[in-house]
């Protein structure tokens, strides 16, 4: 097969490119504009792989896309390109709407194009993934899970913006045929992730000896997913799932944002002794408008129709996090000499 990956520089993208690369047969065209997050050293270790290509463009430029898709001839699209960060979303939405709505909107009419002309064998097998979030379901209280059935309600420009391009890809299955599954993640973490949202930012600037800002008190919880499970999980649904289903992936390690940090600060502790306790770092901060309290994942479904749940243990993937921060520097050292400095976002002006 062949497979077109878009955001493929990004966090999870970049993992899904690395694990195809090792994992199948598979030829892939990883497809990225490059803004900020997007970072061509996470692929480094499969570039010069002769099934991978990588070609940099807007989804939103349907002229390069049909001549993309008429180029290369994918059997499926995991579509992963998007602007992520909440925090960034409530500085400028603009952005959001652009590439989550808009992008995502051209995109599926390019897809629809080029499917609508294929055989029937080809036809019958394509695939278009779409990789979401569980924040377009809005805040939990303190007990229940979000299953595929729970109703959207986002609460902040981010995720309204991912809760829309959920309704298009939907909305073009059902309406023109398009062979679409949707999948629904909760929080990931690991290597190469982007040094603004809390675990990479935490163990970067604990390294560095500076203030760990949580919003609030800390008490939100989360419910964290390892990016390389992430990335496993959508290549059997990509062979596996069924066309028009929704499938939530969820790492069933719920953490309060204040208990992930500590345990950050406990084994930099032992990485750094001469700086510890890293806790007296901690800094409460104002929180987040509009934050959610709480998002936790029932992945019922995937298990009992894929076959699949999350292997890894919260403890040791962040064991295994943290280890890779600290001996991949360069890394992160070349993503914060660039436009993002850790500085603080998401606070609203005026």
């Amino acid at each position: 097969m062949k497979i077109f990956v878009t955001g493929g520089a990004g966090f999870i993208g970049s993992a899904v490119i690395r694990r195809i690369v090792a994992d199948t047969d598979w030829r892939v065209v990883n497809i990225d504009k490059l803004t900020y997050a997007g970072n061509l050293q996470s692929l480094e270790a499969i570039a010069g792989d002769s099934r991978y290509r990588f070609v940099q463009a807007d989804i939103g430029d349907a002229p390069v896309m049909a001549a993309l898709f008429a180029d290369e001839q994918p059997d499926a699209v995991l579509h992963l390109a998007a602007e992520t960060h909440v925090d960034r979303s409530i500085d400028g939405a603009a952005p959001f709407i652009l590439t989550n709505i808009i992008g995502t909107w051209s995109l599926l009419e390019t897809t629809l194009a080029y499917w609508r002309k294929l055989d029937g064998e080809r036809k019958a097998r394509f695939r278009f993934q779409h990789i979401s979030t569980d924040e377009v379901y809005g805040s939990l209280g303190p007990t229940g899970l979000f299953t595929e059935d729970t109703p959207y309600k986002p609460n902040s420009p981010y995720s309204a913006s991912k809760a829309a391009s959920d309704h298009l890809v939907n909305a073009w299955h059902h309406t023109y045929g398009l062979p679409t599954i949707v999948t629904n993640c909760s929080n990931n973490y690991g290597p190469y992730q982007f040094p603004e949202k809390l675990i990479p930012l935490t163990i970067v600037r604990a390294l560095r000896g500076e203030e760990l800002p949580v919003y609030g008190k800390g008490e939100n919880v989360r419910d964290w997913l390892h990016v390389e499970d992430h990335a496993a999980a959508q290549l059997a649904i990509l062979e596996r799932g069924s066309i028009g289903a929704t499938y939530n992936i969820g790492g069933g390690n719920e953490r309060r944002n204040i208990d992930v940090v500590r345990a950050i600060c406990a084994q930099i502790d032992a990485i750094a002794p001469k700086t510890a306790p890293h806790e007296k770092l901690i800094r409460f901060v104002t929180d987040r408008p509009g934050h959610d309290l709480r998002y936790a994942i029932d992945a019922t479904r995937l298990k009992r129709e894929i076959g699949w749940q999350a292997p890894t243990g919260f403890h040791a993937g962040l064991k295994q996090t943290i280890d890779w921060y600290v001996s991949n520097r360069r890394w992160w050292e070349n993503v914060l000499s660039g436009a993002y400095r850790t500085e603080r976002l998401g606070l609203v002006k005026g």
